[in-house]
Protein backbone atom coordinates (compact mmCIF):
# COMPACT_ATOMS: atom_id res chain seq x y z
CA UNK A 1 0.00 0.00 0.00
CA UNK A 2 2.90 2.38 0.73
CA UNK A 3 4.09 2.24 -2.88
CA UNK A 4 0.77 3.50 -4.21
CA UNK A 5 0.96 6.50 -1.87
CA UNK A 6 4.45 7.29 -3.16
CA UNK A 7 3.16 7.12 -6.73
CA UNK A 8 0.13 9.29 -6.01
CA UNK A 9 2.13 11.80 -3.97
CA UNK A 10 3.38 13.39 -7.18
CA UNK A 11 1.05 16.07 -8.53
CA UNK A 12 1.99 15.46 -12.16
CA UNK A 13 1.08 11.79 -11.88
CA UNK A 14 -2.25 12.68 -10.26
CA UNK A 15 -2.91 15.14 -13.06
CA UNK A 16 -2.11 12.46 -15.65
CA UNK A 17 -4.53 10.08 -13.92
CA UNK A 18 -7.24 12.77 -13.95
CA UNK A 19 -6.78 13.30 -17.69
CA UNK A 20 -6.92 9.56 -18.31
CA UNK A 21 -10.03 9.35 -16.13
CA UNK A 22 -11.67 12.11 -18.18
CA UNK A 23 -10.92 10.24 -21.39
CA UNK A 24 -12.10 6.94 -19.86
CA UNK A 25 -15.45 8.53 -19.05
CA UNK A 26 -15.95 9.99 -22.51
CA UNK A 27 -18.39 8.18 -24.72
CA UNK A 28 -16.31 8.76 -27.82
CA UNK A 29 -13.48 6.31 -28.27
CA UNK A 30 -11.80 3.64 -26.25
CA UNK A 31 -10.58 5.71 -23.32
CA UNK A 32 -7.05 5.56 -24.69
CA UNK A 33 -4.95 8.68 -24.91
CA UNK A 34 -1.83 9.22 -26.98
CA UNK A 35 1.24 10.54 -25.19
CA UNK A 36 1.25 13.53 -27.58
CA UNK A 37 -2.28 14.44 -26.44
CA UNK A 38 -1.24 14.34 -22.79
CA UNK A 39 1.79 16.51 -23.57
CA UNK A 40 -0.47 19.07 -25.26
CA UNK A 41 -3.13 18.99 -22.52
CA UNK A 42 -0.70 19.28 -19.62
CA UNK A 43 1.78 21.63 -21.23
CA UNK A 44 4.82 19.69 -20.02
CA UNK A 45 7.58 18.02 -21.98
CA UNK A 46 7.20 14.61 -23.62
CA UNK A 47 10.10 13.06 -21.67
CA UNK A 48 8.51 14.19 -18.39
CA UNK A 49 5.11 12.77 -19.36
CA UNK A 50 6.72 9.50 -20.46
CA UNK A 51 8.70 9.22 -17.21
CA UNK A 52 5.58 9.64 -15.09
CA UNK A 53 3.55 7.27 -17.29
CA UNK A 54 6.24 4.62 -16.79
CA UNK A 55 5.90 4.93 -13.01
CA UNK A 56 2.11 4.67 -13.31
CA UNK A 57 2.46 1.65 -15.61
CA UNK A 58 4.96 -0.06 -13.31
CA UNK A 59 2.41 0.22 -10.47
CA UNK A 60 -0.50 -1.07 -12.54
CA UNK A 61 -2.41 2.23 -12.65
CA UNK A 62 -2.30 2.50 -16.44
CA UNK A 63 -1.96 0.13 -19.33
CA UNK A 64 -0.30 0.88 -22.64
CA UNK A 65 -0.96 -0.18 -26.21
CA UNK A 66 1.79 0.26 -28.74
CA UNK A 67 1.01 1.05 -32.35
CA UNK A 68 4.18 1.62 -34.33
CA UNK A 69 6.06 4.40 -32.60
CA UNK A 70 2.94 5.65 -30.82
CA UNK A 71 1.89 4.75 -27.30
CA UNK A 72 -1.72 4.88 -26.16
CA UNK A 73 -2.43 4.86 -22.43
CA UNK A 74 -5.57 3.87 -20.58
CA UNK A 75 -6.46 4.16 -16.90
CA UNK A 76 -6.62 0.89 -14.97
CA UNK A 77 -8.84 1.74 -11.99
CA UNK A 78 -8.37 -1.56 -10.08
CA UNK A 79 -5.48 -0.37 -7.83
CA UNK A 80 -7.34 2.89 -7.15
CA UNK A 81 -10.52 1.01 -6.24
CA UNK A 82 -8.49 -1.09 -3.80
CA UNK A 83 -7.01 2.10 -2.34
CA UNK A 84 -10.43 3.72 -2.14
CA UNK A 85 -11.81 0.72 -0.26
CA UNK A 86 -8.90 0.91 2.17
CA UNK A 87 -9.28 4.68 2.64
CA UNK A 88 -13.04 4.39 3.11
CA UNK A 89 -12.38 2.89 6.54
CA UNK A 90 -11.00 6.24 7.64
CA UNK A 91 -13.64 8.46 6.03
CA UNK A 92 -16.30 8.73 8.70
CA UNK A 93 -15.60 5.46 10.44
CA UNK A 94 -18.70 3.65 9.16
CA UNK A 95 -16.76 1.64 6.58
CA UNK A 96 -14.59 0.14 9.30
CA UNK A 97 -17.69 -1.35 10.91
CA UNK A 98 -18.44 -3.28 7.74
CA UNK A 99 -21.81 -1.62 7.29
CA UNK A 100 -23.31 -2.39 3.87
CA UNK A 101 -22.60 0.37 1.38
CA UNK A 102 -20.26 2.20 3.76
CA UNK A 103 -17.41 2.20 1.24
CA UNK A 104 -19.79 3.62 -1.38
CA UNK A 105 -20.84 6.40 1.02
CA UNK A 106 -17.20 7.30 1.72
CA UNK A 107 -16.23 7.29 -1.97
CA UNK A 108 -17.42 10.85 -2.66
CA UNK A 109 -15.33 12.09 0.28
CA UNK A 110 -12.20 10.43 -1.06
CA UNK A 111 -12.90 11.69 -4.60
CA UNK A 112 -13.55 15.22 -3.34
CA UNK A 113 -10.29 15.21 -1.37
CA UNK A 114 -8.39 14.05 -4.43
CA UNK A 115 -10.07 16.66 -6.63
CA UNK A 116 -9.22 19.36 -4.07
CA UNK A 117 -5.58 18.29 -4.14
CA UNK A 118 -5.66 18.49 -7.94
CA UNK A 119 -6.98 22.04 -7.87
CA UNK A 120 -4.31 23.01 -5.34
CA UNK A 121 -1.59 21.48 -7.49
CA UNK A 122 -2.84 23.29 -10.59
CA UNK A 123 -3.06 26.62 -8.78
CA UNK A 124 0.41 26.11 -7.32
CA UNK A 125 1.85 25.16 -10.69
CA UNK A 126 0.22 28.17 -12.39
CA UNK A 127 1.44 30.52 -9.65
CA UNK A 128 4.99 29.21 -9.97
CA UNK A 129 4.82 29.49 -13.76
CA UNK A 130 3.48 33.05 -13.55
CA UNK A 131 6.17 34.06 -11.05
CA UNK A 132 8.84 32.52 -13.30
CA UNK A 133 7.50 34.33 -16.38
CA UNK A 134 7.33 37.61 -14.46
CA UNK A 135 10.92 37.16 -13.29
CA UNK A 136 12.08 36.52 -16.87
CA UNK A 137 10.17 39.58 -18.14
CA UNK A 138 11.65 41.74 -15.38
CA UNK A 139 15.19 40.56 -16.16
CA UNK A 140 14.65 41.27 -19.86
CA UNK A 141 13.33 44.76 -19.09
CA UNK A 142 16.32 45.44 -16.81
CA UNK A 143 18.72 44.35 -19.56
CA UNK A 144 17.01 46.67 -22.06
CA UNK A 145 17.14 49.56 -19.59
CA UNK A 146 20.84 48.99 -18.91
CA UNK A 147 21.50 48.87 -22.66
CA UNK A 148 19.64 52.15 -23.15
CA UNK A 149 21.56 53.76 -20.28
CA UNK A 150 24.88 52.67 -21.80
CA UNK A 151 23.91 54.12 -25.18
CA UNK A 152 22.95 57.45 -23.60
CA UNK A 153 26.22 57.63 -21.65
CA UNK A 154 28.23 56.78 -24.77
CA UNK A 155 26.40 59.42 -26.80
CA UNK A 156 26.97 62.08 -24.12
CA UNK A 157 30.67 61.24 -23.90
CA UNK A 158 31.07 61.54 -27.67
CA UNK A 159 29.28 64.88 -27.90
CA UNK A 160 29.73 67.06 -24.83
CA UNK A 161 27.08 69.65 -24.11
CA UNK A 162 27.65 73.16 -25.39
CA UNK A 163 28.57 75.52 -22.62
Amino acid sequence: MADIFDVLADGTRRELLMHLLTHAGSHSGSGEVAVSELVAELGISQPTVSKHLKVLRDHGLVSVREEGQHRFYRLDPAPLEELQTWLARFAGGSAASGAPGAADQAAPTVSAAWAGAEVGDRVGRRAAETAHNARIALEAAQEKLQGAQKRVVARVQRRPFDE
